[in-house]
């Protein structure tokens, strides 16, 4: 038996089809085959932030051992299925397939931890490829090389989720899912190890997406058996074609990366940094809010917009003198606005204090008392006692806000935000196992 992970990209468009779908499909195509899977198929998100994504920049591998006389065939398999199912059609879908036998070099993994966290070029990864005698092949430009390598590269060994996700039938695609709203609710009110399922600040169904992929819903959550037996509460008013358990890096928040200072930040890359508030926050046209964060070697603005729901709320009451660590994805500069952390996370780190200035209480009768005009004193208009010897007092404030993590509504989540509930359920290894009837067919 040869160990053979096959790592692939790039195979949707904005107007259908859907990568992991065609991971399902070879599931079913290969376990016909007689392959044994060691390990759920890997949903790897990559950096949210490359301006060449589809949608979600997931890439996909599979782990299988196989005989070495089926490898030829299995090879083929793959390619036909993503020649088959890909939306070649559309220009800036340019699928790519890596086949990797044995063990992970560690370089690899290096480079899939980097295409979560930065950018990299195709250069690299054809290196790659070449160093350690793996197979790439690529349709069109075959950028989708890139993220089948990182999707190797990427074992999840450490900290990962599942999502199960059902399909439609193709008759089905592009009209409105038919998910009971209702089975959503309960099933997210008795499974304790799901996430973001409904959006709590509106009430919005988060588990069936609204475009025209054929996905009628994903379901994420801690452990296999969590995510299956909150699919079987879910009642559905149209038949599925298919459904598969993926273990994945999403919640996790796998493409952050922190930076020691300011100066480091750089465009497109998700960062995590720490600043004093520098400018006060001033809401934009939108509702958008946006504030300024330096330390000693530079200033970088963050935003928090409208569709952030409380971060962009807490956001507000930010003052200058507040340190603060910023959580998101830079956007870079342009003629409009300076380099700008899109913000995914805030944490209230110390608050400057928040002080006023009051007229002084009367000393004859307590009643607060007037101000007479600049330096000339103050007179009580109840007892009518004056005095040019007294100032005004200074009075510290209650502040509209407590130290502590604050984070995007769950309907405006990355894939990879990590939300308030996994907070303790950080993983620090793999599954030593797969559970029994992990897909359908």
């Amino acid at each position: 038996m040869v160990k053979l992970h096959i790592g692939f990209d790039d195979t949707d468009s904005p107007k259908g089809g859907c990568t992991t779908h065609i991971a399902a499909l070879l599931v079913e195509k290969l376990s016909l085959m007689g392959v044994s899977f060691t390990d759920y198929p890997n949903l790897i998100r990559l950096n949210p932030n490359v301006p060449w994504k589809t949608r979600g920049n997931g890439a996909l591998c599979l782990r299988i051992n196989c005989p070495e006389d089926s490898i030829d065939r299995i090879k083929e398999t793959v390619l036909d299925a993503i020649e088959a199912n890909a939306k070649l059609s559309y220009g800036g879908t340019d699928p790519g397939v890596v086949f990797l036998f044995e063990d992970i070099p560690q370089e690899i993994k290096d480079f899939a931890k980097k295409a979560e966290q930065g950018i990299v070029k195709m250069e690299e990864a054809l290196s790659l490829v070449k160093r350690f005698d793996a197979e790439a092949v690529g349709f069109k430009k075959g950028r989708g090389i890139i993220g089948g390598l990182a999707a190797i590269g990427e074992n999840l060994s450490g900290d990962h989720t599942f999502e199960l996700i059902t399909y439609r039938m193709p008759e089905n695609c592009g009209e409105p899912r038919r998910v009971q709203d209702s089975s959503v609710k309960m099933m997210d009110a008795n499974s304790s190890l799901t996430f973001s399922n409904i959006d709590p600040e509106t009430g919005r169904i988060l588990i069936t997406p609204r475009g025209p992929d054929p996905i009628l819903y994903g379901i994420r959550g801690e452990n296999p058996e969590a995510v299956k037996q909150a699919h079987e509460m879910i009642l559905r008013k149209e038949p599925i074609e298919r459904w598969i358990i993926f273990r994945t890096n999403q919640g996790t928040d796998a493409h952050l990366r922190k930076v020691s200072a300011v100066r480091e930040i750089q465009p497109y890359n998700p960062v995590v940094a720490q600043g004093v508030v520098s400018k006060e926050p001033r809401v934009i046209q939108g509702g958008h809010v946006i504030f300024s964060i330096k330390d000693e070697t530079g200033e970088v603005d963050c935003a928090a917009y409208e569709p952030t729901g409380n971060l962009c709320k807490t956001s507000r009451k930010l003052m200058a003198g507040d340190i603060v660590k910023v959580f998101g994805g830079v956007r870079p500069s342009s003629s409009k606005h300076q380099l700008t952390i899109n913000l995914e996370k805030l944490m209230a780190l110390k608050l400057a204090p928040k002080t006023s200035f009051v007229n002084p209480s009367c000393p004859e009768c307590g009643r607060r008392m007037k101000s007479m005009g600049t330096n000339k004193g103050f007179r009580c208009e109840k007892c009518g006692f004056r005095s040019s010897q007294l100032k005004k007092l200074e009075v510290d404030e209650e502040l509209g806000l407590e130290a502590g993590l604050y984070i995007t509504s769950p309907r405006s989540q990355r894939h990879l935000t990590k939300p308030h509930c996994r907070y303790g359920r950080e993983k620090n290894c793999a599954p030593k196992e797969i559970i029994e009837n992990w897909h359908y067919p």
